[in-house]
């Protein structure tokens, strides 16, 4: 009996061992997918401190490339070959150079020219407008837009849901990039337009030769640039201020309304005072971002810096339209509205913006087309 008893407690310990060793108790957990990587966003030193939020949507390597696919997508739209690229071409800064007003789906045409996609960090409101105040909240515009993408984001969701398509000729399966970035293959509107915002959180241009002239290397401009800098800072910095080169308000810089009769800020607050305001735009990469204004009605720095002036005027449309809401900054007292600018003044302004021109941001292939293709 002694000796079954002990056989028996030694059956226990061996049935037990294999028991561990074969896991049926703690069965294997299988393969845990990889968390998204964070990705570190670094603030330029010179730069002021961003207004985005970075807690609320951290980046990471995998939402930030998500971002870029969606960007380039012509998914977005309701023809399936328009995406933000196709009006945002990195190139000239993310505008769409040589087009006054851009063109959607059905080659429709907008109403405003496309502004440059750069430093959004900064930015305190969006489009000309000013009608949206959270860069999460960009896409749906140009989404819903008619004359833009004009498609509904919920359809934008279920295509992106069926993807990857069979016998497509490129084939993205964005189930599992969002799987990747999020950790969970459902694909939403949140977390679609975070994905977006993450990737145009990363485009900061902020190394032209004017950043290496403010960080301390004197050689990076050239006497007349440095004399355009100062002429600049005391003839344009009151509304082109800061690093951004744009004090983020809203402005009436004495455009005669063209056909269209864009009332600009108006149409958003209803405010009189704001009748044909616009945003200021940044002046960073201004020399790539032809042709300007919000309806792209000049095609040169030349033409801007004479309608300023207020000198050139061959027409009564080519002057500055001195309304109610003009800017005050362009009506000194007792002259006729404008700023004083010679015309070597004008080459030297120009050949300083012109430093403004960042040919890294434009090159940097963290930006570019991935390959999906859109129509450019």
């Amino acid at each position: 009996m002694k000796n079954n008893c002990l056989f028996g407690v030694m059956i226990c310990l061996v049935l037990a061992s294999v028991s561990c060793e074969k896991g049926t108790d703690s069965p294997d957990p299988g393969p845990v997918d990889p968390k998204p990587a964070p990705l570190t966003w670094t603030k330029p030193s010179h730069f002021p401190d961003p207004v985005y939020d970075l807690s609320k949507n951290p980046l990471t390597a995998e939402g930030v490339e998500l971002g870029r696919f969606l960007f380039y997508d012509g998914i977005l739209s309701r023809t399936d070959n328009i995406g933000c690229g196709t009006c945002h071409q990195q190139q000239a800064a993310f505008t769409h150079h040589g087009h006054d007003l851009s063109h959607g789906v059905d080659d429709k045409l907008g109403t405003r020219n496309a502004p440059s996609v750069q430093n959004m960090a900064w930015y305190t409101s969006f489009f000309w407008d000013g009608g949206v105040h959270d860069l999460d909240l960009v896409p749906p515009v140009p989404i819903q837009n008619p004359v833009e993408m004009d498609e509904k984001t919920g359809n934008v969701l279920q295509k992106l849901r069926n993807t990857p398509v069979a016998g497509a000729a490129k084939q993205v399966d964005y189930p599992k990039m969002f799987k990747a970035a999020f950790g969970t293959d459902e694909i939403n509107g949140e977390r679609m337009m975070k994905a977006l915002s993450q990737f145009m959180l990363t485009m900061v241009s902020a190394t032209s030769r004017y950043d290496y002239y403010a960080l301390g290397d004197a050689s990076a401009l050239t006497t007349q640039q440095k004399e355009g800098l100062a002429l600049f800072k005391q003839k344009c910095s009151g509304c082109h201020s800061g690093e951004l080169f744009t004090d983020m308000g809203f402005r009436n810089n004495g455009l005669i309304p063209n056909k269209i009769n864009d009332q600009g800020r108006y149409e958003i607050t209803l405010n009189e005072a704001d009748r044909l305001k616009f945003k200021v735009p940044s002046l960073r990469n201004v020399g790539l971002t032809a042709p300007y204004m919000h309806d792209g009605r000049y095609t040169s720095l030349q033409q801007v810096l004479d309608h300023y002036a207020n000198d050139q005027a061959s027409s009564p449309a080519d002057s500055i339209y001195n309304s109610p809401s003009l800017d005050p900054l362009l009506k000194p007292a007792g002259k006729k509205p404008g700023v004083r600018l010679s015309a070597t003044e004008k080459q030297s302004i120009i050949a300083f913006l012109r430093t403004l021109n960042d040919e890294q941001f434009i090159t940097d292939k963290r930006f570019s087309d991935p390959g999906i293709g859109t129509s450019l």
